[in-house]
Parts: structure tokens; sequence; C-alpha cells
């Protein structure tokens, strides 16, 4: 039995991690890998194993960097079985569509801006911008999703059978357990997918785990505690308020598919309870919408809060003051909108969307606010932003940051240092080792040592192509 890690190592984003038992192969998620544009093309284009070889699929749940690269792997031959939960495989059918198409109009419209270039300088410039995949290629790829329940033991494989757990991170994320039989031996592997925080707004809480050898565990704050997520209300009445006072806009990067939801619901209390001004408010993304009627439809996964509003008669995803925009002239014509308003667009680190124009036209004036709400990662537009860089380049041109920039963290997805800790406690001592993955190299450092001091057990931070026999 033998483990490799391929993506999310000593990063966060591109999660993948190979798998070989009794000569077969299987992948633990097939993400994208976020960053420079050009390195995150080459990355992602060049798969580190050969996908007709695979064979089988287990997702954790359906963010771009845990499931955006599975329309590469059937574009390179891959046609197995994708093990997930329902509610991720209904996710990952708009959000692997969207993908593609952004990635074919973001290739088509920076294609055509350099021939503009071209025309004007009368110089060479580069080749032709590619996308990663097709449209086609992610509607072959939806086509082999397997639907299998929370709690449901599944054989994938010989000697592979998995069960999933209630991760508490996003609609229908899951931890994952596997138990895996080779030349009379047995191995428990864990594999942790994204481990959310108690008291999210939305989801349920992340559930035990049963006991393994072995764990795969995410670690993006492993050196950091967040604050209590009781003040987000607070921070975020705050900032739609000071920047409306001064006439200005709110610009919300956001992930399309979790974080979204959760914004619209926390406005929706706002707004009921008469802390924020009367502004128009909008989300900005036909794959919200999407994602929305998908939340809609998975109310069994809903936590307390949620089914209060559901109790009252009221949708909790919609109020009067705010508007789904899908059609891309409506889009543009906030452009033109004037007074304050509140625009959630994605994507949520800032690399591609409909969010990217809302910034080139809004970040160069100091009336508005640019809200960051997530984790931004390494060499992102939207880690520059949180930065405050003097100066970003969007669509290759160079632009002032001029606008507030104000953070929210305590909506993250992601378990703080002190909540993974406790996530793993009942299962720590019996442990054999730890791999940490899906972490920037120095809070995945912290972690470790919190780790060794908190449990005795071995920590070890794997390198991209790096192999282990379990």
């Amino acid at each position: 039995m033998k483990l490799t890690f391929w993506g999310a190592a000593q990063t966060v984003t591109g999660s993948m991690h190979h798998l070989e038992v009794e000569g077969k192969q299987y992948l633990l998620d097939c993400g994208m890998y976020q960053g420079r544009r050009q390195e995150a093309f080459d990355r992602n284009s060049h798969l580190p194993v050969k996908a007709g070889e695979i064979d089988a699929v287990i997702l954790s749940h359906a963010h771009i960097d845990h499931s955006g690269n599975l329309p590469s792997l059937a574009k390179n031959g891959y046609s197995g079985p994708i093990y997930t939960t329902p509610a991720t495989a209904d996710l990952c059918d708009p959000m692997l569509r969207d993908s593609a198409f952004l990635q074919e109009k973001d290739a088509e419209f920076v294609n055509k801006r350099s021939m503009r270039r071209r025309l004007v300088d009368a110089k060479p410039g580069p080749g032709a911008v590619l996308p990663l995949y097709s449209m086609a290629d992610a509607e072959r790829v939806l086509e082999l999703f397997r639907d299998v329940p929370l709690r449901t033991p599944t054989e994938v494989g010989p000697g592979v059978r998995y069960e999933s757990f209630e991760a508490g991170h996003m609609l229908g994320s899951s931890c994952v357990a596997l138990d895996l039989e080779s030349g009379g031996r047995t191995v428990k592997l864990g594999f942790s997918g994204d481990l959310g925080r108690p008291g999210l707004p939305i989801i349920r809480d992340p559930e035990p785990f049963p006991q393994v050898d072995y764990l795969i565990m995410e670690s993006t704050y492993g050196d950091r505690l967040h604050q209590p997520v009781e003040s987000v209300l607070e921070k975020l009445a705050r900032v739609v308020s000071k920047t409306a006072a001064r006439g200005g806009k709110i610009v919300v990067p956001s992930f399309a598919v979790g974080r979204s939801q959760q914004l619209v619901l926390l406005l929706h209390e706002l707004v009921n309870a008469g802390r924020v001004p009367s502004i128009p408010m909008f989300v900005d993304s036909p794959l919200a919408v999407n994602a929305t009627a998908v939340f809609r439809k998975h109310r069994e996964l809903f936590d307390e809060e949620v089914q209060k509003f559901l109790d009252a008669g009221e949708d909790p995803f919609g109020f009067s003051r705010l508007r789904y925009i899908r059609e891309a002239n409506e889009s543009k014509a906030l452009n033109d909108l004037r007074g304050p308003f509140l625009v959630i667009a994605a994507s949520g680190m800032c690399e591609a969307g409909r969010i990217v124009h809302h910034l080139r036209n809004t970040i160069e004036d100091a009336r508005n606010t640019v809200l960051i709400t997530g984790f931004q990662a390494e060499h992102t537009l939207g880690r520059k932003i949180v930065e405050k860089w003097a100066e970003v380049p969007i669509f290759g041109e160079t632009m002032r940051l001029r606008a507030e920039v104000a953070t929210i963290n305590e909506l993250s997805g992601h378990a703080d240092q002190r909540e993974m800790l406790q996530w793993m406690k009942p299962i720590a001592r019996g442990l054999k080792k730890i791999f940490l993955v899906h972490g920037e190299l120095p809070a995945q450092t912290a972690f470790a040592a919190a780790i060794r001091e908190a449990f005795g057990v071995e920590v070890v931070i794997p390198a991209r192509g790096e192999s282990f026999e379990l």
C-alpha cells in the first residue's frame, strides 16, 4: 500500500492524493491548483498520474481546489467512477460547467485584448491562451459521479472500502475513512478533506471520526485561532453601514458555493433586524444562483438556524432587497449604477469570473470597500488585495488599490488550530502517523509542533511527489 501526495502539498490548493492498493490506483480528490496564471495552467494541464490507469476517485467535497481538475482527468482518458456525497455531486454539476465556461471565456477575453494590443503596437505578441479544459470535458466527467450518502460503507475496489462523515466545511463536505487490505495486512487511512468549524451558518457541525492508523489532515489555519463566529454580524453591519454612509460600493469576492449562501443568510438577518441601511444588494454569479437551488434541495443537511427561517415560512436565501443576477448584460449594468450598493461575486480568490470585472471598476475609488471573507492563497489577486499592495494587476493592467480593504475571517470554512486539535483528540493516541496537507509551510510547521506537543504523534509534512508505504 503506497500513498503519494501530488497536490495541496506544502500549499493550499490543488488537492490530489494518489493511493495504490493491490495493483489498483485511486485518487483522493482531483483539485485545481490556483496561483500565478502560467504556473497554474502548467501544473493543472500536466497531470502527475496517467489518467487512464486510475481505477476510482473519492471526492471529499465540491470546492474547485478539490474537484476542479476532474475534467482534465476525463480529458486525458479517465472513465472510472467518482464516489462522493449526493450534495457534492449535485453541486459539482454547475460548478464544473461554470469552471469550464469561465476558462473558455477568460481565454477568449485575454486573446482579444492581446490581439488589439498587437494591432495598436504593431509588435508580435505571445501565442494564444488556451482554456485548461472545455465544456465538453466537464460534461463528460459529470457522467462518472456516483452518489454515496454519509455513513454508508462502500467498496470501491479490491481491498478498498470507505465511509464518509460530515466535515462541516460546506454543503455535502465529508471526511473519509478507508479500510485497506493487501497481502494479509489491514490498514485504516483517514482523510479529513477540509474540516469545518462548529457553529458556521447553514451547515451542521463536523462529526466525530472513527479510529484510523494514518491520517491525512488539512492544515490551512494551523498557525492561528479564529475569532468567535458570533462577532460576524456586528462586523458585517459595520462595514456595510460605514461604506454606504460615504456613498461607496461594497464589493465582496466570494466562493459561489457555500460562502455566498452564508453571506446572504447573514445579510437577511441584518435586514430583518434593521441593522444595515436600505441599499440594493446583488449576488452576481450564475453559479451562485444554481448552487443556491442545490442548497434548497438538500434541506436535510441544514442546521437549526436555517430551519428557523423555513419554519417561519421564509426563504433563508432570499429577501426583498436582494437580487440574483445571471445574465452578463445585467452584471455589466452594475458598473453604471449610482449610489451605494453591495455585490457578492465569484471567484473567492479573485482569479477569474465576474468579481475581477467588478474590482477593475471599483478598486481605484477610495469611497468603495473590498470585503474579503475567505482564505486567499499565495500569489492570487485576492492575497495581493488582502496584503494591501499599492498596485495590483487586473487583466494585465496595473491598477491602484485605493478602496478600503476589510476582512471577516470568522466565516472561514476551515477549522483553526484549536478546533482541529479538538476534532483529532478522540483518535490521536491510536494514530501511527499524521500527514499534513492543504496548508502553507509556516502554518503546517506550527500545527505539526502543536500536534506533537498535544499528542506525541509523528507528523510529516510531505513535499509534492513524495511517497510513503502504509
